[in-house]
């Protein structure tokens, strides 16, 4: 588990690009702590790699149970469509509640997270709220 600073410092300096998804994930990071309902942060994908320049970031948001994304700030609400953050954020933005989850504890949901499609492993990062 990281601090958002510290995730930034590490992944978010380089080229122009890997700067401007920085830029994406600050703005995403900030509309998920408006909500007042974020639970865990987890980021995925290339943005936490060596990649030099990553297309998107790659976001889980685990949010409190009693939360429903009609009952969070207008400008949050992007964040809960995932088409909607994909075009406007340049984001793979992808929510839960752990009460949504049937037979499978949230550890082990982020697990998989973990390996691509093909079996690799990826990076993975918690976030501290």
């Amino acid at each position: 588990m990281a601090a958002f600073d510290e995730v930034v410092a590490r992944f978010g300096v380089g080229l122009p690009q890997r700067q401007e998804v920085t830029a994406r994930f600050r703005v995403i990071f900030d509309l998920a702590i408006g909500t007042n309902c974020l639970e865990r942060l987890v980021i995925f994908g290339s943005y936490v790699s060596a990649v030099a320049e990553p297309n998107d970031v790659d976001i889980i948001l685990v949010m409190r149970d009693d939360f429903r994304p009609e009952n969070c700030p207008a400008q949050s609400r992007v964040l809960f469509d995932h088409q909607r953050a994909d075009n406007e954020l340049g984001a793979s933005v992808f929510w839960l509640r752990p009460d949504m989850l049937i037979g499978e504890p949230l550890d082990g949901f982020l697990s998989h997270w973990q390996f691509k499609r093909d079996g690799q492993r990826r990076g993975i990062v918690e976030i501290r709220p």
